[in-house]
């Protein structure tokens, strides 16, 4: 049996493609996809804002402290006049919205027959002792507050929403509340509050300031 050439070989195996005009052989199988106007457009703050709660991280970018700091409240101290009052850890949670680790909190299974406990920052009453609960979330809980001590917010940080409240007073991160969870209590509400944010003082009085 005759076997052909090595030039015979090649000229077969690129007659098929010497058939067919460049052009279909180049051209791609789709057209190809022209970017719309809408896409050149720079991508806003809103539509980072729309996007955050399906990026747990980026939420966090987005929390609702930014609006809640330039509400005007009773009391306006500056920050270095909360650190002349507020220990590290006081700053952190009620000026900076940081949260006490659970089942640490000096409240958190504090249940007095009677007494009020306060912002600890400004010294308002916004809880009373019959008003606290045993929840065993790991912080202090209460069902309701004084009226009109405690104000709350839409918090939208870390992809998710939830309601934060605060001092009325002086804008003092206090925590969470809670609803819906089936607790015994006549609001079958939870307020979460961090043992930081607060000062007890006996007999419904209201706490001294510090020196």
């Amino acid at each position: 049996m005759r076997i052909p050439g090595f030039s015979a070989a090649l000229r077969t195996v690129t007659k098929p493609l010497k058939s067919h005009p460049a052009s279909a052989i180049t051209k791609p199988a789709f057209p190809r996809l022209t970017p719309t106007r809408s896409s050149n457009l720079p991508i806003t703050r809103t539509t980072l804002l729309k996007a955050a709660p399906i990026i747990p991280f980026m939420g966090s970018s987005f929390s609702s402290s930014a609006a809640q700091n330039k509400m005007s409240y009773p009391d306006q101290r500056s920050d270095d006049e909360w650190r002349a009052v507020l220990n590290p850890e006081q700053f952190r949670i009620l000026r900076e919205k940081g949260t006490e680790r659970a089942g640490t909190g000096e409240y958190d299974a504090h249940y007095p027959a009677e007494g009020v406990y306060a912002c600890a920052g400004c010294h308002t009453p916004l809880y009373t002792a019959n008003q606290k609960f045993k929840s065993g979330c790991g912080w202090p809980a209460y069902f309701d507050s004084i009226p009109g001590a405690v104000t709350r917010h839409t918090d939208s940080s870390f992809g998710m929403e939830r309601t934060e409240i605060t001092c009325s007073n002086c804008g003092g991160h206090l925590g969470h509340v809670f609803k819906g969870e089936g607790y015994p209590t006549p609001t079958d509400e939870r307020h979460c509050v961090n043992s930081v944010s607060l000062k007890f003082q006996e007999g419904g009085g209201q706490p001294k300031a510090k020196a």
